[in-house]
Parts: structure tokens; C-alpha cells; sequence
């Protein structure tokens, strides 16, 4: 059983920066592949950035590809999410994922954190 935790939403104007974090609980966390998605208010939940047990892989929507960077701290139980050059169509709920493998898929993730609010405003 993997416990998510995600934590760094908040309000930020057009154009600038947050950093998500997610925090992990467990010891098995480095054996997990690990996946950012968001949802915003009617709308379905849409794949973000994924990154590999070992961080050596990662994956990005077309939407963000130059803007965000997934990282992992594996001593850390933690994966991070840096947004830069924020844009108000990123406002969402964002969630953490954990799962066998990194993919865009959702389903392919066991388990998912409550998630962080992210608000762009223009």
C-alpha cells in the first residue's frame, strides 16, 4: 500500500512558477513509476508528466513540454512537479500517481493522492 500526499498548489499569476510536491509513504517507493495528472472543472482527468522508478525516463503532455520538469528524490519519498510559464488553461486539481510503469495512461496507476489546487490567474 503507497499513501500520496501532495502539497505546493496555490494561486499564481499568468507566466509564473509553482513547484508540487508529492510525497510518498511506504519503502517500496523507487520500485514505483510515478505520474502527474490534472483535472479542471468539468472536464476529464488528463495526463501531465510521468517519470520512471530510476527518473531516467520521462514523459510529457504536449501541453506542458517545456514548461514543467518532473523530478524524483527516491531517499525522499518524494516526486516533484515545476511548472514554469503558467498559463490560466493550466488551472486544475493536480494529482500524484503511482503505478508499475511510467505511461499517460491513468488506469494504469494504483494509486493516487487527494490532489492540490493550481489557479492561473490572467
Amino acid at each position: 500500500q503507497v499513501q500520496l500526499v501532495e502539497s505546493g498548489g496555490g494561486l499564481v499569476q499568468a507566466g509564473g512558477s509553482l513547484r508540487l510536491s508529492c510525497a510518498a509513504s511506504g519503502r517500496t517507493f523507487s520500485s514505483y513509476a510515478m505520474g502527474w495528472f490534472r483535472q479542471a472543472p468539468g472536464k476529464e482527468r488528463e495526463f501531465v508528466a510521468a517519470i520512471s522508478f530510476s527518473g531516467a525516463i520521462t514523459y510529457y503532455a504536449d501541453s506542458v513540454k517545456g514548461r514543467f520538469t518532473i523530478s524524483r528524490h527516491n531517499a525522499k519519498n518524494t516526486v516533484y512537479l515545476q511548472m514554469n510559464s503558467l498559463k490560466p488553461e493550466d488551472t486544475a486539481v493536480y494529482h500524484c500517481a503511482a503505478g508499475p510503469r511510467a505511461t499517460i495512461r491513468p488506469f494504469d496507476y494504483d494509486y493516487w493522492g487527494q490532489g492540490t489546487q493550481v489557479t492561473v490567474s490572467s
